[in-house]
């Protein structure tokens, strides 16, 4: 199954895990990247360039394919060193960027100037269209469905998608809301060249998180999602239990960050990932959750999605065309 964005990123298969902070680890990475999918590593996760340097190295010595680093660039009020992290990857000549967030206009252009390839996730088409205008290699499109930041247009993929591939020249992933091979044939059918899955590569045995999360995520349905921060224009999909939930009500109710600031802090998300308690802090997961019903391996998930597809499209689609003719 070859597509441009498999050729440009120099995989076997049109796959893309996504870079998900506490999650996306050398380890996954490598797993992802040696069942012929594009493994990420999360660069923020890692606390800090030097071990940023140290996680590259210690995926590297996990698999000899392509991999890549996702870069979020995001406004604090105390910024990570977004430039030594930047540095690191130029460095260690890592071969795929994925940059998510604000602008990556500068950074684009230092990655390009190495030969470094460029994802950009993106939410919107103006926005997709921006990046394909500052030169990125590959946009990731990420539908309302998503896991993390939706944006704030609330369009779906079955739309976004083909909005976006019906005006971009560079090739298109599709993101949000797939787990299987019929979400990896429905994004080709939309024009994408790719998926890019996040929570479906959170429940696998390589990734990670806590069994009782993974187990939690297994169980749930594709119901048990909230939005944060709505009313602050900055929405972040996650997990619907009490903290997530309280969150909201105060929000919605005329609450401002500093009240719901202690419930919503990365560190107690953190905590559920490690210690398995799913109603520790606020932790991200899409409606996807309702489509996933085990925990395989990287290598066994991959190559079922890649079959499931390649099944569909000859046999049941393959075969309503030939009952026509």
């Amino acid at each position: 199954m070859k597509t441009r964005a498999t050729q440009i990123l120099g995989i076997e298969h049109p796959v893309v895990q996504g870079g998900m902070q506490w999650v996306a680890t050398a380890e996954l990475a490598a797993a992802v990247s040696n069942a012929g999918a594009l493994g990420i590593i999360s660069a923020l996760t890692t606390g800090s360039p030097e071990n940023l340097v140290r996680e590259i190295r210690r995926c590297r010595e996990l698999t000899d394919r392509p991999f890549g680093v996702n870069l979020t660039i995001l406004p604090s009020i105390s910024p990570p060193p977004y430039d030594e992290y930047r540095d690191v990857i130029v460095n260690e000549k890592v071969p795929v960027v994925e940059t998510a967030g604000n602008n990556p206009g500068p950074f684009v252009d230092v990655f390009k100037a190495q030969g470094i390839t460029t994802i950009h996730k993106c939410t919107s088409v103006r926005h997709a269209l921006k990046a394909e205008s500052l030169g990125v290699d590959i946009v990731s499109i990420d539908g309302f469905e998503c896991a993390g930041h939706p944006g704030e247009d609330d369009i779906p993929g079955l739309v976004l998608i083909p909005a976006a591939t019906a005006r971009l020249r560079i090739p298109v992933l599709a993101s949000g809301g797939i787990a299987d091979g019929r979400g990896l044939v429905a994004a080709l059918a939309l024009g994408a060249e790719g998926i890019s899955m996040g929570t479906r590569f959170m429940c696998t045995q390589e990734s990670p998180i806590h069994p009782r999360i993974k187990d939690a995520i297994v169980a749930a349905t594709e119901l048990e999602t909230e939005l944060i921060f709505r009313p602050l224009r900055n929405t972040s999909r996650v997990a619907s239990n009490s903290v997530s939930r309280e969150a909201v009500g105060i929000l919605a109710n005329g609450g401002v960050f500093e009240d719901v600031k202690n419930l919503v802090a990365g560190s107690r998300g953190r905590r559920v990932y490690t210690e398995g308690d799913p109603e520790s802090g606020v932790w991200t997961v899409g409606m996807v959750q309702g489509l996933i019903h085990d925990v395989p391996g990287c290598s066994e998930l991959v190559a079922r999605i890649v079959q499931e597809a390649e099944d569909l499209i000859h046999s049941r689609l393959g075969a309503g065309i030939a009952a026509r003719a």
